[in-house]
């Protein structure tokens, strides 16, 4: 499966839309070009727009909370938007929502942060 990733700087925030299937095929490329953006960037927070991911496995998870500690060290926050169902109830079970906070859209994110 594709995975394609696209990151963007606004408002002082990393956006990263993901779209395909966060798997343990992907996982690398996933962290690999959240890491580069972190890198290039310099900033904290991070905010993921998931909307076009169907579907997300251990591999998925463990890669989004390995970025969750890699900037909460920084003193950042991690949050999400846009989630399609059947990956919310996996981020429900698997605590992370915990830790990343939910908005309903990416202005109302962008705005909080």
């Amino acid at each position: 499966m594709i995975l394609n990733i696209t990151t963007s700087l606004k408002r002082g925030v990393l956006l990263v839309r993901v779209e395909g299937e966060l798997d343990m095929h992907v996982a690398a490329e996933f962290r690999d070009a959240v890491d580069n953006a972190l890198e290039t960037t310099g900033v904290r927070h991070v905010l993921l727009n998931l909307q076009g991911v169907n579907f997300i496995d251990s591999s998925g998870l463990g890669v989004l909370l390995g970025r969750y500690k890699r900037i909460s060290v920084l003193g950042g926050i991690m949050s999400a938007t846009q989630i399609q169902p059947q990956v919310l109830q996996i981020l429900e079970l698997s605590g992370l929502l915990k830790i990343i906070k939910l908005y309903h859209s990416e202005k109302e994110a962008l705005e909080c942060l």
